[in-house]
């Protein structure tokens, strides 16, 4: 009986493995929002005139957003990337390829979006729209991972439309958002999925 119950359970992982992304690491969150808090930290210096990259406002922030975007997704993808071993599980699965094609299709348009709003002068909007924009992302996305992902892509519509109301807290919504929610979320997912995995391996 203990056997088959055991069979039933292997069965039922491997079937779980093959529809849902579960190489995501709570480390991943963590990373994230760490390079989130600094790039704010940068931000919060370019605003102030303390630091700049270029001598513009939006080309400095621009080249900020860029070098968070590439930090953030660089170390997102290195501890996915070890969970995935440390699992003895692959990465790059077909279910891979359709979450990244889930999360990339709300992340482009949010993109495209906040460029029309730049070129159109309401800056303001921008922190607003990126925060709404990725929250739909991992919505989006959350099907087809931890549920935990919806979760937190609702968390950051709510702060994007609050962002959109207060529109002179942008950056102070943006560091919750992409830092300090990041960073709980990771902590969760660690504590949750990443520390069951190392005990039942």
């Amino acid at each position: 009986m203990d056997t088959n119950l055991d069979d039933i359970k292997h069965i039922r992982s491997m079937m779980e493995r093959s529809s849902k992304f579960l190489s995501l690491s709570g480390m991943s969150g963590i990373s994230a929002g760490t390079f989130a808090l600094i790039g704010a930290l940068i931000g919060h210096l370019i605003m102030s005139g303390q630091f700049t990259f270029t001598n513009s406002l939006l080309y400095d922030f621009i080249i900020l957003a860029v070098l968070v975007l590439i930090c953030a997704g660089g170390s997102g993808l290195y501890f996915c990337m070890r969970k995935a071993q440390k699992n003895g599980s692959k990465l790059w699965m077909p279910v891979t390829i359709q979450i990244l094609k889930d999360f990339s299709v709300p992340m482009c348009i949010g993109g495209l979006f906040c460029i029309v709003l730049i070129f159109q002068h309401a800056i303001r909007m921008v922190a607003p729209s990126m925060l709404i924009f990725y929250g739909l992302a991992l919505i989006a996305a959350g099907s087809r991972t931890y549920r935990d992902i919806k979760v937190l892509g609702a968390c950051e519509i709510i702060l994007g439309l609050l962002a959109g109301i207060f529109v002179y807290n942008g950056l102070l919504f943006w560091t919750l958002g992409f830092g300090v929610l990041h960073i709980v979320y990771g902590i969760l997912i660690y504590y949750k999925y990443d520390m069951k995995s190392v005990k039942n391996g």
